[in-house]
This record gives structure tokens, sequence and C-alpha cells, in this order.
């Protein structure tokens, strides 16, 4: 997957244009009022197929790649815990889309998606959304570390995650659709003693298997 790199219950707008297809509500977008603060903004974690729309609309807008519905639905089916969109009242301007699943011996994080309307930017939305998501990730206590890919040209998004502490892993070439570049950023956690044990005599054991392959085998 590529990236772009609280508590409050909102409905959709009554006054919003709507149109149906399938079983999916598709939302128009709505013009962002001339003053906004960041303290007119709610966060709130995805609550099932009735925010779908939400996130579809502001990824098929912002992002570069195409996404198709099963797309959406294999990452907001299986954690829809991490998934948060912000609101401006009742309008939905921004959204992260995570997940969470055993990588080698650690415990990885992804964030697969993120976006904020351009109208909304600069008010460090997109920082607290990718807050909120690692802080739940969290919570479960054997989070190792979060990973997401970014375009290289993509000056905005790198800047904020290195504001948050992310490093960059590796640049991968003609990663996007588009032919672009790609950073692989990494967001590395302090390792639980516990952790640290266990990786340890993982690495003892795959050396051990070595040698004796070299020995015995070979």
């Amino acid at each position: 997957m590529k990236a772009q790199t609280d508590s409050a219950v909102a409905a959709l707008s009554s006054s919003d244009a709507e149109q149906t297809f399938g079983t999916v509500t598709a939302v128009t977008p709505v013009e962002p009022p001339a003053q906004i603060s960041a303290e007119d903004v709610s966060l709130r974690q995805y609550t099932g197929e009735r925010d779908l729309p939400h996130v579809m609309r502001l990824i098929d807008n912002e992002l570069s790649e195409p996404y198709s519905i099963f797309t959406y639905r294999y990452f907001l089916h299986t954690w829809p815990k991490l998934c948060f969109l912000a609101f401006h009242k009742q309008h939905c301007f921004g959204t992260v889309v995570c997940k969470l699943e055993p990588h080698q011996e650690l415990m990885r994080g992804y964030i697969a998606m993120l976006v904020v309307e351009k109208s909304f930017r600069g008010l460090g939305i997109g920082t607290k959304l990718v807050k909120v998501a690692v802080d739940t990730m969290m919570q479960g206590g054997d989070l190792d570390e979060v990973v997401l890919e970014a375009e290289v040209s993509n000056l905005g998004a790198l800047s904020l995650y290195t504001n948050l502490g992310f490093i960059r892993d590796k640049r991968l070439a003609r990663y996007y659709m588009n032919g672009v570049d790609a950073f692989r950023l990494k967001l590395l956690l302090p390792l639980s003693p516990e952790k640290e044990e266990e990786l340890a005599a993982a690495q003892l054991h795959r050396v051990q298997v070595s040698l004796w392959h070299m020995y015995f085998v070979n």
C-alpha cells in the first residue's frame, strides 16, 4: 500500500449533496469556512459502513494512487479501530487508515493512507491524526515500529513525519503507479526487556541454524 503520509460523534450533513451507487453513498465535498481553528475540529474513530463514503471520497480526491472498494474494506473491516476521521462540524475533511500485524519478530504498525483536504491544511490536523492512530496502536503494549511510504516529492508529508520522529529507512524506485519514487519511513519505538530478550534468542537461533548448515549440510 502507498501513503501520502478524541472522540466526538458527527453525522452526515443533510445539506450535503449525495448520490448512491450499490451500497455506498458518495458525499459531495463541502467548501470550508473562511476562518477555522484547530478548536473547531473534532476527531473520532471509524464507526462502520456509514463512514466509508467519507474515507473513499477523501482518498480518491487527494491521493495519486487508485484504490478499489475491496482495498478500503480490507483495512476498515480488519482494523476499524485504527481509522480516524477529522470533522469540522458535520463535514469530514481528513482521515488516517492504518493496520497492525506481526512482521518477522516485531509487531509493526502501518500507516496506509493519510489525507487532509488542502483547504484545511496548516492546522496540525494531519499530525493529530497520526498521533491518535499511533497511540491507539500502542495500547496493546507490544508495538515495536510504525512504517509507511511517502512520495519523495511530497515535502509536506515528509516534514510532518520527520517532526514526529520518523526516519528515512530506504528509497523505493518507481514505487507508485505514476512512476514516482517513495521513501520508506519508519518510527522505531523502545523495546521492552522481554522483547529484546526474545529478539536476541531469535538471532542466536538463526546463527546456530546457519552454522549447522555450513558444517553439516554443505
